[in-house]
């Protein structure tokens, strides 16, 4: 279609995702939940059985959302106690999202980094009304408002940019992302953390969602299929680190993928307040295309919204194919899915898990089954719109073509986004560079505010190589040094092979003494004490540091300067 051809005229700035990190079910963190997805798993079942209070129907839910580390971000556990649990959460993910991009927290401090963070729910603060006036402390207002849960952020780092709740129904996580984004295209913010949080805490919430018959009697997410009969509330929370692509490459940054361009608008009036429509859904995503100056054809993937109801569904089918479906060759339909199916629809945070999801599919050239498929709805003229459910694991269509994929999310009042993703070729190798290899000891850094922290960074860095064996142990213990905060307490596990390390690290996560390592506490500010002494004379000898010279070529850089 002419309207899309590539325009560099007026295509937006290309914003990198250079990290990321989440809290959702059954996937603790972004490769977990790579998992979950390429094996087809799903995360909905019943309430956990430590969480009393919760409706008995299935959904996508974590296991504990109580827990929360107060000392760690110097709240005390009084005002913990009075804080939304989402605002913890978020607190938490913030911080994973930094170190997954290796940049250290401290570093932002009194930067115009931002904060973005889709936010509709308040079920604790439901929770807290519950106790009356007794169960108002000094700390309420704070804890409560859902300003506060980017404000906090931004407090705790020391960040100068904009910080935002924002709130446009189920689409609020994604529109977080776009204004992120143009926050970083009018240089307002030079980095911006954004994404959304959604917790399920009292049963009236869903109850509420119930009574507007939005929900599946059956506990699933059928979506596009011929079942579909509503959605399946999940819960969670997750970040992106965003930073203009050329900013990212010229640090040297690690990039999942590309956010081309954006765009999002209203229904306006439709046959009623939540009822979508095709009309302002086909011109987001015109919008979205056009300032990504990428043409219809080119689009090989897109994440639906894809809540499985029986008026959204075909819907959302007859936009797409209107916008991107008109034009494509025989044989090269848009492959569509949707996450909802495997952990349930998010709401407030949908946007943000979908995007994720995008940015994995991407990043590994991989497409993954959206489940629960079997009869396409009779509603939706598949072959006319040229739409393809994924059902499976397989490469990404024109491996060899750049990747283009699309995100969607939309508001039940109305409010739509859409974000359009590429890869990145020519970008930086992942993960940390190597260092240079040889046949010396590693040492592997460890630090917490607590011994038992300390502990726990173990056990999970234990849980995280034996994922990956295939691993350098240099380039481990070269980004453990250069892109963890440094705490007081401390531990080097030291070893000649990654086989001596790993059993030094699980060691120290079970407590146990073992040869290699080393734990102690840095006293802040305190007196300084003396290690080596080089006198300067009586202890050179012949051929001093030609081993080092061998192995290290920056100390015979250095040398030889």
């Amino acid at each position: 279609m002419v309207e899309f051809q590539a325009d560099t005229s007026i295509s937006a700035e290309a914003i990198a995702v250079v990290g990321m990190s989440c809290r959702l079910p059954h996937a603790e963190n972004p490769a977990q939940l790579w998992r979950l997805l390429r094996e087809g798993r799903s995360a909905i079942g019943a309430p956990p059985a430590g969480r009393p209070g919760l409706p008995s129907r299935p959904g996508g839910y974590l296991e504990d959302v109580s827990g929360f580390d107060a000392g760690f971000f110097g709240v005390s556990p009084r005002e913990a106690a009075s804080m939304d649990p989402q605002q913890r959460l978020m607190l938490e993910l913030a911080w994973e999202a930094l170190e997954d991009a290796r940049i250290l927290p401290s570093a932002l401090a009194d930067s115009r980094t931002g904060v973005f963070v889709g936010v509709i729910a308040d079920d604790y603060a439901a929770l807290t009304r519950q106790h009356g006036g007794d169960g108002v402390t000094r700390h309420t207002l704070t804890g409560l408002n859902r300003g506060v849960i980017a404000n906090r952020i931004s407090y705790t780092l020391g960040l100068h940019g904009p910080s935002a709740a924002v709130d446009t129904g189920q689409s609020s996580s994604l529109v977080a992302v776009h204004l992120a984004a143009e926050s970083l295209r009018r240089g307002e913010s030079t980095m911006a953390l954004a994404g959304g949080v959604s917790l399920n805490l009292v049963p009236d919430s869903t109850t509420s969602a119930e009574r507007l018959g939005a929900l599946s009697p059956d506990g699933l997410s059928f979506t596009f299929d011929a079942r579909a009969n509503g959605y399946v509330r999940g819960e969670g929370g997750a970040f992106v680190l965003l930073k203009p692509l050329h900013a990212a490459v010229a640090d040297g940054d690690p990039v999942y993928c590309v956010l081309r361009g954006s765009a999002m608008n209203n229904d306006g009036t439709t046959e009623g307040l939540t009822v979508p429509s095709s009309a302002g859904q086909q011109e987001v995503l015109r919008q979205a295309y056009r300032r990504a100056g990428v043409a219809a054809e080119q689009v090989q993937y897109v994440e639906l919204h894809g809540t499985g109801t029986k008026v959204g569904d075909p819907i959302e089918a007859s936009a797409l194919g209107a916008v991107l479906g008109d034009g494509r060759a025989d044989g090269a339909a848009l492959r569509v899915g949707s996450v909802k199916t495997n952990v349930g629809h998010l709401e407030g945070a949908a946007g943000i898990v979908g995007l994720l999801k995008a940015a994995l599919c991407i990043r590994h050239r991989e497409l993954v089954p959206s489940l629960n498929f079997e009869t396409p709805n009779p509603d939706i003229p598949f072959d006319a719109l040229k739409l393809a459910v994924q059902r499976g694991v397989e490469a990404w269509p024109r491996p060899d073509e750049p990747l283009y994929g699309g995100v969607s999310s939309f508001g039940v009042g109305g409010t739509n986004c859409h974000v359009v993703l590429s890869d990145w070729r020519t970008g930086p190798a992942e993960g940390p560079p190597a260092a240079p290899s040889g046949t010396g000891a590693v040492p592997w850094v460890l630090s917490g505010r607590s011994a038992e922290a300390v502990a726990g960074q173990a056990g999970r860095l234990v849980s995280y190589l034996e994922e990956r064996p295939e691993l350098d142990a240099a380039a481990v213990g070269r980004s453990l040094a250069a892109s963890r905060a440094r705490f007081d307490h401390r531990a080097v596990v030291v070893g000649q092979t990654p086989d001596e390390l790993l059993a030094g690290v699980r060691a120290l996560a079970e407590g146990l003494p073992a040869a290699g390592v080393v734990t102690g506490r840095a006293v802040p500010g305190g007196p300084g004490r003396t290690v080596f002494v080089f006198p300067g004379q009586g202890s050179q000898w012949r051929g001093m540091a030609v081993g080092l010279v061998e192995v290290s070529p920056v100390f015979a850089a250095r040398l030889g300067e």
